[in-house]
């Protein structure tokens, strides 16, 4: 037990250093003019309560109002910073990272991965010390783990110990600000504790190096936290050291996935697949102009059946299955268009390019 306590001790030892808080902070100005129209409509005493409270909100050194915090730690000793996209979502705040020595120093966003809920962050100082990466992809149920960061956004240099208890777990998470919601796929999940403020912390071994992101938790349960396994942020880093920049497959079409309720609903003939439709906005495209969808023949009202002979459901989704691949991979796609079933070939494109 004494040499498990010690390989703890050396392990935070180790790590501690290179690992970050990140602060948040907005001007008043800009949060009274993103309020929702509502609060115009209420009465001038409740107005007046939600203005004198504003008012009264923990500022910083610049007078800007706190909105919290994330954690993130240095993976290259120019200043790279690893955490988690939701925890830099509002693109009008300002981030301000926070060595463990106390300093405050102005971050750049470098990149952000749509999918895997990464962010790569950048200050400009040298000879930092860094948080090593896990090379060795053996993440074992059981094995004991470590979870560091900026607890509740508050409590600095927060550690907590656990275990692996489950891998390759999917979850539908509130990604950013405005509430919407992402799937999550793959994930480690630990019964280290992870609070709001953890996210973007590291998720260690008994060596010292980082196995994932920590990430998210579970509302109303005791010990169930999740994290995003290191090898998406190596190559989101690999990325950014080759094209300068995180890059998405992309086909090019809105979609839905059918279920047996929208079978029973719209007396459709199927209950799986990817309907491809537009969301009903103004100047919306089911396929979008130019995409690779586009040039393969997609239409409106197609129904992807299956992709590479894997069958479109509400558990693998067509997105699941396009994470997995590569930009330029050719994708096999079984459609179904007026009651026929036809073959089509689909190369993933980048995103950036459309």
């Amino acid at each position: 037990m004494a040499d498990y306590q010690q390989q703890i001790i050396k392990a935070v030892k180790k790590v501690l250093p290179a690992v970050v808080s990140i602060a948040v902070a907005k001007d008043l100005e800009e949060i009274a003019s993103e309020l929702p129209h509502e609060f115009y409509h209420l009465n001038p005493r409740e107005q007046a309560f939600l203005e004198s409270r504003l008012r009264q909100a923990p500022r910083d050194e610049s007078g800007r109002v706190k909105l919290g915090g994330g954690s993130g730690f240095i993976v290259h000793e120019d200043g790279l910073i690893l955490t988690n996209k939701h925890v830099i979502a509002d693109r009008h705040a300002v981030y301000t990272i926070i060595t463990g020595d106390g300093e405050r120093h102005e971050t750049k966003i470098l990149a952000v991965d749509p999918i895997n809920d990464v962010a790569v962050l950048k200050i400009d100082l040298k000879n930092l010390p860094v948080v090593e990466l896990d090379s060795t992809r053996e993440v074992k149920l059981g094995q004991s783990v470590i979870a560091i960061g900026n607890a509740l956004g508050e409590f600095q240099n927060t550690v907590s110990t656990g275990v692996v208890s489950g891998l390759s777990r999917l979850i539908t998470a509130i990604t950013d600000f405005s509430g919407h919601q992402e799937r999550l796929r793959g994930l480690i999940q630990t019964d280290a504790a992870i609070n709001p403020g953890n996210s973007g912390g590291p998720l260690i071994n008994l060596t010292g190096e980082a196995i994932a992101i920590n990430a998210a938790i579970v509302f109303g349960a005791q010990n169930i936290g999740f994290a995003i396994p290191i090898e998406r942020a190596k190559k989101d880093l690999e990325e950014i050291k080759k094209y300068g920049r995180i890059r998405r497959p992309f086909l090019g079409i809105r979609y839905m996935i059918l279920n047996r309720l929208l079978q029973e609903r719209f007396r459709l003939p199927l209950d799986y697949g990817a309907l491809i439709i537009n969301e009903g906005a103004p100047n919306d495209y089911a396929v979008i102009p130019g995409s690779a969808a586009e040039k393969t023949g997609l239409k409106e009202h197609d129904v992807i059946l299956s992709c590479d002979r894997k069958r479109i459901t509400e558990e693998e989704t067509l997105e699941d299955m396009i994470a997995t691949r590569k930009i330029g991979d050719t994708l096999e796609l079984e459609i179904l268009r007026d009651g026929k079933k036809i073959a089509k070939k689909i190369i993933i494109e980048d995103y950036h390019s459309q």
